[in-house]
């Protein structure tokens, strides 16, 4: 039988596109809350039988997790096959240290948590630093499918001899590979991180680039600092105003806001995570990654 997939929480943006990739049956389910804020689940399709993969958007998780925990659970009470998990956005990845004394390694521990709950995991670029991979922290098997590929399509179609310009060294990696798909030159930034919102970077001389499109390019958009602080650099060297463009656009606050009235020209993102600025769909590779841990 074909796949059953579970949308959860916030995947409305994506559902859709990885149910068709996947030649998936989209279920029927009843997720909502009791008056007292507890979290309601029912399955209206039979999971017996079937192996089922648990769509879930996991920006800002804590309020989610009850569902993405009871919805394996209960597929596994059912009589499913198996229960995977596709999330788009795998959160709990930057805490990979105690930076100071009596702190939890939430990373660690929500991958347990995970481990614990479904036969395998699916994300798309991760935030990955002191962690090589996520078989260093998870018991199941994972697999990791990137948006470089069609990040890089967008930018050729859509942008007019750009510039890449990536946000630190960590970044170079995919950044390159990024340039290299869009035929496109590229620089990297050096950035400090003093604090969740104290950025310090610095920018080489850009004028041998002033008839190029800057394109500013980072896994994830949160409080946008990085963003901001590289954009007005840009714009103090005269470049044109800059393309921002990202994986994940988690956007804390009126982040999105601050970054536009620093002055980018446009703020685009992939859809891992449901926004405004959505226009790259990269449900095909998440299509190909879960059939390629499924065989």
């Amino acid at each position: 039988m074909n796949p059953l997939l579970v949308a959860l929480q916030d995947t409305a943006q994506i559902s859709g596109p990885l149910a068709r990739a996947l030649d998936a049956e989209t279920a029927e389910i009843d997720l909502r809350r009791f008056p007292d804020g507890e979290t309601y689940l029912r399955f209206d399709t039979p999971p017996e039988g079937r192996d089922v993969i648990l769509l879930a958007g996991l920006a800002y998780p804590d309020a989610k997790l009850p569902a993405l925990v009871f919805a394996a659970q209960t597929a596994r009470a059912l009589g499913a096959t198996s229960v995977g998990l596709v999330a788009p956005y795998l959160p709990y990845m930057r805490q990979d240290t105690m930076f100071q004394p009596g702190e939890a390694v939430t990373s660690v521990h929500f991958a347990k948590l995970i481990s614990s709950s479904v036969d395998w995991l699916m994300t798309m670029d991760p935030h990955l630093h002191r962690w090589h991979a996520l078989s260093d922290i998870y018991d199941i098997p994972t697999k990791v499918s990137h948006a470089a590929s069609a990040m890089a399509a967008w930018i050729t179609l859509e942008v007019d001899k750009p510039l890449l310009i990536g946000p630190d060294s960590e970044s170079k990696q995919w950044v390159s590979e990024m340039a290299a798909l869009a035929d496109a030159d590229y620089v990297i930034l050096s950035k400090t991180r003093r604090g969740d919102r104290d950025v310090e970077i610095a920018l080489q001389d850009l004028h041998p680039w002033q008839d190029h499109t800057p394109v500013l390019v980072d896994d994830t958009i949160s409080t946008a600092s990085t963003m901001i602080a590289a954009t007005r650099l840009v714009l103090n060297q005269g470049l044109r105003p800059p393309v921002c463009c990202a994986v994940h656009a988690v956007f804390g606050g009126d982040s999105d806001k601050a970054l536009r009235e620093a002055g980018a020209a446009r703020i685009v993102t992939t859809n891992t995570i449901a926004h405004a600025s959505n226009r790259i769909d990269i449900s095909a590779a998440l299509a190909e990654a879960v059939r390629s841990i499924r065989l």
